[in-house]
């Protein structure tokens, strides 16, 4: 069964599984569905049409569902889905999806957002990100899998953060960040490096690493432009890399353009 504080309020016809632990003063809406496992802490506030997967923990005053801070927006009832083991911590607010965007906001699993984190309408978390405490994302924005955003950094709506990425403490992303790439700056974003650390830790072999290292001087440091480093890149490395694939096609789609420009130090290297 269930462990609901009778000081919780649960609206009817929300779907509370087994095992779910529900804190007192918390506030679940009538289209909520909450699978097992999960632990929603005192204060919670959770409505709109979201589902929360299993074994997740979410603290006090973190708002989900909520309606989008977008003044298109027309009252209607759009999604929150959210994975499984995620960590959402203390005044994190998480808002629906709009009609114009896809109508789903979405958070995949085993995510950990610090304190005061927030996404906005229709944004789109991989697997395995953490969010620094602060970091705010814009409307429409993708973030995939493994990246970092650090305190209270600013990703612009439409801008995408690649998958192994690590932003550093305040940036403003105003533009795509490359996956792998390790991003620092406000005036403006700039790549220092490959976040060959981050790779590393996270199973990525040193062979890959090292093809990563060689396409990032193609695309940033040959002087040649997008169009040439792609070509260059594809006929020169390995074809069959997986990672290496899915920085070009990530490249190859940017719609908002990607950060290219790089820090001084890191380009005499």
């Amino acid at each position: 069964m269930a462990e609901i504080s009778p000081r919780a309020y649960i609206e009817k016809g929300a779907e509370i599984d087994d095992k779910v632990k529900i804190g007192a003063f918390s506030f679940i809406g009538k289209h909520v569905k909450i699978k097992k496992g999960t632990i929603i802490y005192p204060n919670v506030h959770i409505e709109g049409d979201t589902t929360i997967g299993a074994d997740n923990k979410i603290y006090s005053f973190v708002t989900i569902g909520t309606p989008p801070q977008d003044l298109g927006y027309k009252d209607e009832i759009n999604k929150v889905i959210i994975g499984d083991n995620n960590i959402i911590r203390e005044y994190t607010s998480i808002n629906m999806g709009t009609t114009k965007g896809g109508g789903i906001t979405k958070i995949g699993d085993n995510n950990y957002l610090m304190a005061y984190t927030h996404l906005g309408h229709d944004v789109q978390v991989g697997n395995n990100t953490i969010f620094t405490n602060g970091a705010t994302m814009g409307g429409h924005v993708i973030v995939e899998d493994y990246a970092i955003i650090s305190a209270f950094v600013g990703v612009h709506q439409f801008a995408r953060v690649g998958s192994f990425s690590f932003v550093g403490g305040y940036a403003a992303i105003t533009q795509d960040v490359p996956p792998f790439a390790r991003v620092i700056g406000a005036r403006p974003a700039v790549i220092v490096d490959v976040n060959s650390i981050g790779m590393r830790r996270n199973g990525i072999s040193k062979e890959t690493v090292s093809i990563i290292k060689e396409a990032f001087k193609i695309l940033f440091r040959s002087g040649l432009n997008t169009s040439q480093a792609l070509e260059k890149i594809k006929n020169e490395l390995p074809s069959d890399n997986e990672e290496l694939n899915h920085l070009i096609n990530f490249i190859k789609s940017s719609k908002r353009g990607f950060i290219k420009k790089t820090v001084d130090k890191w380009m005499k290297k």
